[in-house]
């Protein structure tokens, strides 16, 4: 058995893109149906190709995007420095629905309101502010 990828349908390729961009994924490659009327697009992080996510747009809509994607669960990144990629995402407009209070671990959404899991790599830092005092917005 071997992981190929995961697949999430989003309603606005380019929105979608852009976020995942902010967590530092790149685009690998990417396939167009006109037959289909869909474009799949495979992004991961520089040094992992191996485990991409892959945006699933269709061209004439999804009805059911967004919306609240629980049945799905969530994609999850570690990173180097959850603060940072935190502060980051929030400067870019992302909402910080679960933030690292614990400098460990926090919760965003995507355009298409896909649940992602931050994790901290290694053990985790120090609590700071504004994060350990920060609510929770929305639902993760």
């Amino acid at each position: 058995m071997k992981y190929l990828h995961t697949m999430v349908r989003v309603a606005d390729l380019d929105a979608s893109m852009a976020f995942f961009r902010l967590l530092g994924l790149e685009e690998l490659r990417r396939k167009e149906s006109k037959e289909g009327r869909f474009t799949l697009v495979f992004m991961a992080p520089p040094d992992q190709p191996e485990c991409p996510v892959e945006l699933t747009y269709n061209w004439d809509g999804d009805e059911g995007l967004p919306s609240d994607s629980r049945h799905f669960g969530h994609l999850a990144y570690e990173c180097d420095n959850i603060y940072d990629l935190c502060a980051h995402l929030q400067a870019n407009g992302v909402t910080i629905n679960r933030p690292p209070r614990d400098g460990h671990m926090a919760f965003v959404r995507s355009p298409d309101n896909i649940s992602i899991e931050l994790l901290q790599k290694g053990e985790s830092l120090p609590k700071a502010e504004p994060w350990a005092s920060m609510e929770n917005t929305g639902h993760w």
